[in-house]
């Protein structure tokens, strides 16, 4: 039995939710954005603590990708999440970072079933400001990158959200998203709204039965963003 075997998860009579934040750290999130996100992300697990049922089911994973691509937080309780200070610096390998973030979403899937344990559909939510800067339309990270994220959608392996920060390209960041879900513009720096929306999603998620469909709050109405034509 090798030691990826041998990973603990918390609360293992609950059911899970499995959730990558995929956060851009580039160098054009310097300056006021970044500080923003940085407390935001505290807000997030404040937030979620506040909710019985989401501090046991949602389990948390942190990427980040400026210049490279860096796991922050591998899988854990939000309560054992202890936000680190970001920095911007570098390009947007935005390819790599999906493909690693879905690939842990399939290995925390594995670890549940191995473990006996329950999980709704895992969430994967990216947040960026740029373009891409390790693939373009067309070709083969890109290719991989769509087929991957549109594949994962179709047959209900995850759910992916992407966050368009300004001055994010949200024509290259709606070609990767899922057609049913697109890529939702950030209002200003209302990094705390979007958190806080996102904790009381995944609070509304976990107090749901698995494989039941949960309405959101649309973002729009929630104040925090708005839908790019």
């Amino acid at each position: 039995m090798g030691l990826v075997d041998q990973v603990e998860i918390g609360n293992p009579t609950q059911p899970h939710c499995a959730t990558v934040l995929l956060l851009d750290t580039s160098g054009s999130m310097a300056g006021e954005k970044i500080a923003h996100l940085n407390e935001a992300l505290k807000t997030f697990k404040e937030e979620t603590l506040k909710d019985d049922l989401a501090r046991k089911r949602v389990d948390l994973a942190v990427l980040a990708f400026g210049g490279s691509v860096q796991l922050l937080q591998d899988f854990c309780s939000v309560e054992d999440f202890e936000p680190r200070v970001l920095s911007a610096d570098g390009g947007t390998p935005l390819g790599e970072a999906i493909l690693k973030a879905a690939d842990m979403l399939e290995e925390r899937k594995r670890q549940y079933k191995q473990q006996g344990i329950d999980y709704y559909r895992p969430w994967l939510f990216l947040l960026t400001d740029g373009a891409p800067t390790d693939m373009e339309p067309g070709d083969s990270t890109w290719n991989q990158v769509t087929t991957r994220v549109h594949a994962g959608e179709a047959e209900k392996k995850f759910l992916f959200f992407a966050v368009a920060v300004e001055p994010a390209d949200t024509g290259t960041l709606a070609q990767v998203a899922p057609k049913n879900r697109p890529p939702v513009k950030l209002i200003g720096t209302k990094f705390a709204e979007m958190f806080s929306w996102l904790s009381k999603s995944q609070a509304k998620v976990s107090s749901s039965k698995i494989g039941e469909n949960v309405a959101l709050e649309n973002p729009v109405a929630a104040g925090w963003g708005e839908i790019s034509a």
